[in-house]
């Protein structure tokens, strides 16, 4: 596999992605096999568009310009989903929901339920450490118009199945989106899930428990944490804290419970 200037292996195609994901063993390899991702071209234009031409307050960073790998634990039984990095969040910093509102939202509100160490994601590097929870995005580069196309989604589905198989413990996928939600049901169903029919509708504290190969996984739906459902209102710390309460009354089975793996 050929390797970019940065040393990350290099994928160009959507059958290239689906080989790369499904060969990768542990985490550290996808994040890196992710980071050197150029499937989609419109949103490799898009992401290195930004890195170059910046917003005026960051002008002076290097922006990472790159897909944007999962951040947590192999060991977590808790998931957290989202849509794409932001043009000057994640792909600014290289870390997913870092440097921009959503995800001062998101990490403050892990940090109330006991998941992050602090209540902030501000840059690499910033003391930060997730437990229990792996935070990761339906789609890995940020997209023009925070839009990605189901065509570039199905591209990426490869990547997020993958890291949810490399989870042996996870039990709870929290979405954050409709996006997001829509993006998944392919993903378990690839892994043997058992889906519901009709599909449930996406809505906030929505609740649905599918089996599997590995037992049941638990699947809680979320308003999404962008800035608008934070500022009207729609998405208050409350409500979200109520979710990820769920979330981690559910992975707290007793220790000989069977995990809800999703199998290679």
């Amino acid at each position: 596999m050929a390797v970019d200037g940065a040393g990350f292996p290099v994928t160009r195609t959507p059958a290239g992605v689906a080989r790369s994901a499904r060969g990768t063993r542990d985490l550290a390899v996808l994040d890196a096999r992710i980071s050197g991702c150029r499937a989609c071209p419109r949103l490799v234009a898009w992401r290195e568009e930004v890195a170059v031409v910046k917003r005026a307050s960051f002008r002076d960073e290097d922006y990472w310009g790159r897909p944007v790998p999962g951040l947590g634990p192999a060991d977590a039984r808790i998931a957290v989903v989202g849509l794409a990095p932001a043009a000057h969040g994640g792909n600014r910093t290289g870390r997913v929901f870092t440097g921009d509102r959503s995800g001062d939202w998101i990490f403050a509100a892990l940090w109330r339920a006991g998941l992050a160490s602090q209540p902030t994601s501000t840059h690499v590097g910033d003391g930060l450490e997730l437990t229990d929870v792996r935070v990761a995005a339906a789609v890995r580069c940020a997209p023009p118009a925070n839009a990605p196309t189901p065509e570039e989604r199905d591209t990426c589905s490869p990547w997020l199945a993958r890291e949810l198989a490399l989870l042996p413990r996870l039990r709870v996928v929290v979405v954050l989106g409709g996006f997001g939600w829509t993006a998944l049901w392919p993903v378990l169903a690839g892994a043997g899930y058992a889906l519901p029919r009709p599909r449930p509708a996406f809505g906030h504290g929505v609740e649905v428990t599918v089996e599997g190969p590995g037992g049941p996984l638990t699947l809680l739906g979320s308003y999404h944490v962008s800035q608008q459902n934070t500022f009207t209102g729609k998405l208050t710390e409350p409500m979200l804290d109520a979710v990820l309460d769920r979330a981690v009354a559910l992975a707290g089975a007793p220790p000989d419970a069977a995990p809800a793996a999703l199998p290679d």
